[in-house]
């Protein structure tokens, strides 16, 4: 952590480019991950960590260890990437002929868990914004409360509550088909 803060140092008052290619290093692999947990694409998640990385270092100059750790403050800015490339491809239609066909068992199976996946991904995106973020930071990227809570600068409590309210009305919408992914 001590050499993480010596390079976002650098950065800021150098525009050091080493430092920044050492810092997304760092972090590229976990950032990637978390992206295509989200996309379930290659390309896709392969692309938005370069937005998101390209954003990091646009707005590293704004960022202060004293608010937030590092990681926290990447991860924000992740999740509001993804969150808008989300609302971005919801506008998108897919051609058929674009789409890879597995067998038909496993497609079948696929498809009933992914359709249910994406009902309630939509459900939470049209959520008021705190709780979307509540929603994707814990799921997608298996944040604790108390992390959630640093990163969006709010009690732990609240946190707490805005997601299991989430839930149940998750559970409600959707009934025993979703289980809550604590």
């Amino acid at each position: 952590m001590e050499q993480e803060q010596r390079w976002i140092l650098r950065i800021q008052r150098r525009n050091s480019r080493k430092d920044a290619e050492r810092l997304i290093q760092a972090y590229y692999d976990e950032i990637y991950v978390y992206a295509y947990r989200q996309t379930g694409n290659k390309e896709d998640a392969l692309d938005l960590t370069q937005e998101i990385f390209l954003s990091v270092l646009r707005s590293i100059k704004s960022y202060r260890p004293e608010k937030a750790a590092f990681r926290t403050w990447l991860y924000r800015i992740a999740t509001n990437k993804i969150i808008d490339e989300r609302r971005r491809r919801r506008l998108n239609l897919v051609d058929i002929d674009d789409i890879d066909m597995p067998d038909e068992m496993d497609y079948l199976r696929q498809s009933e868990h992914r359709l249910l996946l994406e009902q309630i991904d939509l459900y939470a995106s049209r959520q008021d914004g705190t709780v979307e973020r509540i929603f994707r930071m814990r799921l997608y990227q298996g944040l604790s409360f108390r992390e959630i809570g640093d990163a969006l600068d709010m009690p732990e409590a609240t946190v707490k509550t805005k997601y299991h309210r989430l839930c149940q009305n998750i559970r409600k919408e959707f009934g025993h088909a979703y289980s809550d992914a604590e």
